[in-house]
């Protein structure tokens, strides 16, 4: 089941027929109101999810989905007529999945579905709950960071990019494939986001971000001993 949350009743109308021809089950909203009841009878395996909305705007919407335990993993692609760099930005690092701007291409929206669909049925190292490099522990399942035992607030996409980075320590990722990869696709080559990324996420952890290192010309690596526990 997918849930699209658009109060504006032609769009509305438009997606659900493309998607349920296209073999998806689909229940329209208009009102965040009318959402939230129906979530309490059911969870959708996605959300798409108007950013402009009556009652509560969109980000609001995903941000009390994101601190709630039954909803905190409910995927999310964001549906909006606004398409600058900044706002995909505040949109991700709210957590969501991916972001497609008005007017989009239904075949462009169906490709999107699915991917996010795959990657969150398909996280081979969902049972680990725990990587630690250098002196940086991240605890996956409660969402946290410390750095030598003191707590360090990310954001969504900034916890994302070093849970990925401390997965695989030593393997150098290109600035494509983290976008890709935490992301979801190659944010219409604007990878210079990934550069954003771990400039901020460096300062946040002080000392201990000196385990990511840049290999020019390529990405970057986590660097040290790593380690991880399930």
């Amino acid at each position: 089941m997918i849930y699209l949350l658009e109060d504006d009743t032609s769009i509305q109308k438009f997606v659900s027929y493309a998607l349920k021809n296209a073999g998806f089950e689909v229940e329209g909203f208009e009102t965040p109101s009318a959402f939230w009841t129906a979530l309490k009878k059911e969870k959708p395996e996605l959300l798409l999810l108007d950013v402009m909305l009556p009652e509560e705007d969109g980000i609001t919407i995903l941000n009390k989905l994101r601190s709630k335990e039954d909803t905190k993993k409910l995927p999310v692609i964001m549906l909006t007529a606004k398409g600058t760099e900044y706002d995909r930005i505040i949109g991700l690092d709210s957590g969501a999945d991916d972001y497609v701007a008005k007017p989009f291409s239904i075949m462009e929206l169906i490709s999107r579905i699915k991917a996010v669909l795959r990657r969150s049925g398909n996280d081979e190292d969902s049972k680990v709950e725990e990587y630690t490099a250098g002196n940086i522990t991240v605890d996956v399942v409660k969402h946290v960071v410390k750095v030598d035992g003191e707590e360090v607030k990310l954001t969504y996409k900034e916890f994302e990019l070093l849970v990925m980075l401390m997965k695989h320590k030593e393997k150098v990722f290109g600035r494509e494939e983290i976008l890709e990869k935490v992301w979801g696709y190659d944010f219409d080559g604007e990878n210079r986001t990934v550069d954003v990324h771990i400039r901020t996420l460096r300062t946040k952890l002080g000392d201990a971000g000196n385990i990511i290192e840049t290999v020019r010309g390529i990405g970057y690596k986590v660097v040290g001993k790593s380690d991880k526990k399930s």
